[in-house]
């Protein structure tokens, strides 16, 4: 079963009081990371508008306060468009929300509040209805092909499975070759036995994101390992509880939270540069990534460092190198994201049996990794609440340097 990678500690007793037509209170001033991160400053210059963001997930609620003329509900490809707007645990709307929403009636605001979402339903754990139910809902694979084929920049993934399933991986490849933008959490293994990272972030070609708390240190769940490529925010902030869409719970810890605004990040930097590729903006993340050791010694828990898109939004000179080279070409081991700069648009997406083959690559799909969060997920499909004491991997503080304590080099 796959799990969510972030949103999968138990929710909180404390709620914020939200119906879709009401006024939630302190929703935004519990977005800790806006002030950090200098949200207003970046707006300045970009709010993500002109990008799309594939979200892939539990599907997205298009009707909350902040997701108002946000969410793209026309173009989910038909092929994989079924309930796509119908979210069955309010996973993928918060990280739409964190990714994309206004604020408007109080809700979440966006770090990218210009860009625009396009949404995608998976099957997750939480999915009710049965067989007939889950044989309509579309398989990732289908999901990430489809996205392959539109005009979105971005493929969102807050989620994670345990071994790697060779159909996503080589829909996986298939967008690479599109000049897509993949993000996945890493997952929620941290503090269990057997930290592991989940697929597809361990894919190659996929961006892997970790998660870390309002003091820059990386949160105790967070999954570490040799496909961390950054982190970002993922805990202590407000998320949508259910489907039902009555109210926000506080601390929506995970690395799903991180992901989504990880993405939004990357739209923000998009819009500021519509002529970059894929390269060029990963190249820009990895640069500007608030780290405390050397760019080509990435930690295992933070990998190149926490994002600060501000560095890049904040220099109108700034250089993001070669268009058709790939930045993280030594980990991903093959070419599909530099000749992706250069090839003519590709075809329609083939079908399974005519994928991309996969490329040689350090980001081995070894298997026995743990889907994000699975071990955390109840029959009720609330989680349980991560609490992060004790001793930390990593420190890094949001906005600014840090100090890494623990970390290897990659051996992908």
């Amino acid at each position: 079963m796959r799990a969510v990678g972030a949103v999968v500690g138990a929710l909180s007793a404390a709620t914020v009081g939200f119906a879709p037509s009401a006024v939630a209170d302190n929703v935004q001033a519990k977005q800790w990371y806006l002030g950090p991160m200098q949200a207003e400053q970046m707006w300045k210059t970009s709010t993500g508008k002109g990008v799309k963001v594939a979200v892939i997930d539990s599907g997205v609620n298009p009707n909350t306060p902040a997701l108002k003329g946000q969410v793209l509900t026309d173009e989910t490809p038909k092929s994989v468009a079924y309930r796509a707007t119908v979210d069955y645990k309010g996973h993928g709307t918060t990280m739409a929300e964190l990714i994309a929403g206004t604020g408007a009636g109080g809700g979440l605001k966006g770090l990218a509040p210009g860009a625009k979402i396009v949404p995608y339903r998976i099957e997750l754990s939480g999915l009710k209805g049965g067989a007939e139910e889950k044989k309509k809902t579309p398989e990732p694979e289908d999901a990430i092909r489809a996205a392959a084929d539109t005009d979105a920049k971005i493929i969102s993934m807050s989620f994670g499975e345990a071994a790697p399933m060779p159909k996503v991986e080589e829909a996986i490849n298939y967008a690479a070759s599109k000049g897509k933008l993949l993000i996945a959490a890493v997952g929620n293994e941290g503090d269990k036995a057997g930290d592991s990272i989940g697929y597809p972030a361990a894919f190659s070609y996929v961006v892997g994101v970790a998660a870390s708390d309002e003091s820059g240190t990386v949160s105790k769940f967070s999954s570490s390992g040799n496909y961390v490529d950054f982190a970002a925010p993922g805990q202590d902030f407000p998320g949508w509880c259910d489907a039902s869409f009555r109210s926000y719970c506080d601390d929506m810890n995970g690395t799903s939270s991180a992901t989504a605004i990880t993405s939004a990040s990357a739209a923000l930097i998009w819009s500021a540069h519509p002529d970059w590729t894929v390269n060029q903006v990963t190249r820009a993340l990895v640069d500007t990534a608030g780290r405390k050791w050397a760019k080509n010694d990435p930690s295992r828990y933070l990998g190149y460092g926490t994002i600060r898109p501000r560095l890049v939004l904040a220099n109108p000179h700034f250089n993001p190198g070669p268009a058709d080279v790939d930045p993280l070409a030594k980990w991903n081991g093959g070419d599909l994201l530099a000749k992706s700069a250069t090839s003519a648009t590709p075809s329609p997406s083939p079908s399974s049996s005519a994928s991309t083959p996969s490329q040689a690559s350090g980001k081995a799909s070894t298997g026995g990794t743990s889907a994000a969060g699975s071990s955390a997920e109840s029959s009720n499909d609330n989680s349980t609440l991560w609490v992060v004491l004790g001793a930390v991997a990593a420190v890094l503080v949001v906005g600014g340097g840090g100090v890494a304590v623990a970390r290897a080099r990659r051996a992908r």
